[in-house]
């Protein structure tokens, strides 16, 4: 089996590409797989890094408003329907599949209008703009969450619900390897904190009222990723507080969690923002939640995600124009001193979780492919 797969832009819709990629290669070894995406993208680093073949080409957003920008953009979206035509007619793949990210639009459309089976993956609640256009032209859509389905219109009957793509090691990470490999105490309550690669200020400015709190505390440990860009900004907001991290003795600080697998796996409670993949590493993990969407994501998708676990009594969603320092330190308080509850939490979010997504994607894709 020849599979091309094309997603770009963020992590969002790269990590759930690189997932699926794998979930085939355990599903039939003998498969070939191309990356498509834009050649200064993150896709471009992460995708050789992974050990997948990677092909670039020249795709750029639409603007939500008329410009000279957007007269630029469709030429240039027309020279990258002409190289993805190119790239689709010498690697002949049996099924394309798109995962996000506008690079996807002229890839999956060359393959559609050369009779190839496609699909895309929509991680969100609202779909972004290209794949709801994608959808016309697609064989199939796997959706993360069964309320995306309303919001394709008249293509809902290419809509399958598969949930989200899990790395495996989320799934077989365990509590007393993440404790060992974080160093953290075997016998405390863990907190996880993280706002994004990119890291949060909104969450990390909150959290110091919530130090204020829990330092020193000998039943609760907190570990706090405050991304790369923010971290000396956190420190200097904890020294202004006087809060001496080292001497608190529960609290980790770091910019970034690379081996957030583990960090999943000891966590009892997280604080995060809602991006589609953050979720579904927490319900597969049945983490309960304090969600802080991200206000500025196209269509306000996070808070749609956000809410769907909210609605499930598997998250609490504090929006990010409420967000201080006291809501914060008062709704953690609340959960970590009501075991019975984040009990309760923890079993819904478990429910919600779907760890075979992968391997369901895997296995429609082969179907596809089957049926050219």
């Amino acid at each position: 089996m020849r599979i091309i797969i094309s997603g770009g832009g963020t992590g969002g819709h790269i990590y759930p590409a690189v997932t699926i990629a794998k979930a085939i290669q355990a599903l039939a070894a003998d498969s070939e797989i191309l990356f498509v995406g834009t050649k200064l993208g993150m896709e471009a680093d992460i995708v050789p890094k992974e050990g997948f073949n990677f092909a670039g080409i020249e795709s750029r957003g639409f603007e939500r408003h008329l410009s000279l920008d957007t007269v630029r953009t469709v030429f240039t979206t027309m020279k990258g329907l002409g190289q993805s035509i190119g790239v689709v007619r010498r690697f002949k793949p049996d099924i394309v599949i798109g995962t996000g990210g506008y690079v996807c639009g002229p890839v999956l459309l060359a393959a559609s209008l050369m009779g190839i089976p496609t699909m895309i993956q929509e991680q969100n609640v609202i779909p972004g703009v290209t794949n709801k256009i994608l959808s016309r032209f697609v064989k199939k859509v796997a959706v993360g969450y069964p309320e995306a389905a309303k919001f394709f219109g008249k293509q809902q009957d290419k809509v399958v619900v598969t949930g989200n793509p899990v790395r495996p090691d989320v799934i077989s990470a365990n509590r007393n390897g993440g404790i060992k490999e974080l160093g953290l105490a075997d016998d405390k309550l863990t907190i996880l904190v993280a706002g994004g690669s990119r890291g949060a200020r909104a969450i990390n400015k909150a959290m110091v009222e919530v130090y204020r709190s829990l330092a020193g505390r000998k039943d609760i440990q907190v570990l706090h990723a405050t991304g790369q860009s923010e971290y000396n900004n956190m420190v200097g907001f904890l020294e202004e507080a006087g809060i001496d991290v080292d001497k608190a003795g529960n609290i980790s600080v770091v910019p970034y969690l690379y081996n957030m697998p583990q960090a999943l796996a000891v966590a009892d409670v997280a604080v995060f923002r809602a991006g589609a993949v953050g979720l579904a590493e927490l319900t597969v993990r049945g983490i309960p939640a304090v969600l802080i969407p991200y206000p500025y994501a196209a269509e306000n998708h996070q808070e749609f995600n956000a809410r769907v676990l909210e609605s499930h009594g598997a998250a609490i969603v504090i929006k990010d124009s409420e967000l201080t320092g006291g809501r914060l330190a008062e709704v953690l308080d609340k959960l970590v001193n009501d075991r019975a509850r984040l009990g309760e939490m923890s079993a819904l979010s478990r429910q919600m979780g779907q760890p075979e997504a992968a391997a369901t994607i895997a296995r429609l894709a082969a179907k596809l492919a089957d049926s050219l």
